[in-house]
């Protein structure tokens, strides 16, 4: 029986079950729109924009002028490096520490500080996370909600603190990936309402438990908008003003620094090797995201490798076929030790995010109903 809530952009072959995916009548997809539409944007004269913004901000005695939330990834690195090279700002890093940390992304956020970089690193009290992590895999089946928050709240904190008005983002995520846009601004300017709705889906206040205080939620709570009208402060997204493509970005950064790549040649779930290598938890979440939505970090991957026209639909299903499902041995361990629990334990809460409208069992197998073909 074909299943009527799962199917298939005809281009790229997203499933419908990604958050907030629209299809249009044809079935394709908003992300391979946004990606047809990207072709005829006038990059120069939206660079020319970008440069009379930056004038506005632009230090002339070395202070910070900018903040550039940084994982060391491939993509906020690339950010980074061309506000301060290219357009001549002085921006401070900031990062809100992985959860498990991995030596290949402590190699690569060292290899661009030393091009003369500062940096913030903050790293949580690892007991609270350790919980909220624990805590929500089991109620929403994502350890990395309060994390996500984190990564919202910290880049802000530290501007108000620091005086510095202007924080560059990397891509606008609904729009590049297909989502839902809240206004016309949104490819542009950082919205605090999109990222409540979309990145963290509560204030963290409604976290307070017997374990958690108010004092353990401080790292992780936004300041409201009044305290953005208040100190000025412009949040915008660089891939508006470039012609964003990840391939690129990698590329581009991998011949200014010594950029390590995942240790066995290719990342966990997938076939690329020089994405999300800051975190040993995140093959774990995209596994996750395989069994509530029907499609891991392969798919994802994949998906955009069609959109950037460097695969053929028949690749990429091979790909999706044999990678999609993989979990991480290595990963899993420090995982489980990370959030305190046994490996029964982990799969037995796993199981129960399982999207039943979307899986069948076959034997001792789960099978999408309807299978990509």
């Amino acid at each position: 029986m074909l299943n009527k809530n799962l199917f298939y952009c005809k281009a790229c072959l997203m499933p419908s079950t990604r958050p907030r995916i629209t299809l249009d009548k044809f079935g394709i997809c908003n992300a391979c729109k946004y990606k047809k539409k990207q072709i005829k944007i006038d990059y120069k004269k939206r660079e020319k924009e970008l440069e009379n913004i930056l004038k506005k901000y632009r230090s002339k005695n070395n202070v910070h002028d900018c903040i550039v939330p940084w994982s060391g990834g491939k993509d906020s690195s690339y950010v980074a490096y061309q506000l301060k090279f290219k357009y001549k700002m002085n921006p401070l890093l900031v990062t809100f520490s992985p959860l498990i940390p991995s030596s290949v992304g402590h190699h690569n956020r060292n290899e661009l500080i030393k091009l003369g970089f500062d940096h913030i690193m903050f790293k949580p009290n690892e007991k609270t996370s350790s919980y909220l992590s624990k805590r929500f895999l089991i109620e929403r089946g994502n350890p990395k909600v309060a994390w996500d928050t984190g990564v919202n709240s910290m880049p802000i904190k530290v501007a108000i603190e620091k005086k510095i008005k202007l924080i560059f983002y990397a891509e606008h995520g609904e729009s590049h990936y297909g989502g839902k846009i809240l206004n016309k601004n949104s490819e542009m300017l950082r919205n605090l309402d999109e990222i409540f709705e979309h990145q963290i889906g509560d204030d963290p206040i409604n976290w307070l438990d017997d374990d958690v205080t108010k004092k353990d939620i401080i790292p992780y709570l936004v300041p409201n908008k009044k305290e953005l009208k208040k100190n000025k402060i412009q949040a915008y997204y660089f891939a508006y003003f470039d012609n964003w493509n990840v391939k690129k970005n990698y590329e581009f950064i991998k011949n200014k620094i010594n950029f390590k790549l995942h240790e066995e040649n290719r990342s966990p779930g997938t076939f690329t090797n020089y994405d999300s290598l800051d975190d040993h938890i995140d093959s774990i979440y995209y596994h996750l995201q395989y069994i509530k939505f029907g499609f891991g970090r392969c798919w994802r991957d994949a998906s955009r490798h069609i959109q950037l026209n460097e695969f053929k639909k028949s690749q990429a299903i091979k790909f999706i076929s044999e990678y999609d499902h993989e979990i991480n041995s290595k990963d899993l361990i420090k995982t489980l030790d990370y959030l305190k629990i046994s490996r029964i334990e982990f799969f037995d809460i796993v199981e129960k995010h399982r999207n039943n409208e979307i899986w069948k069992k076959s034997g001792n197998r789960y099978e999408l109903i309807n299978k990509l073909k």
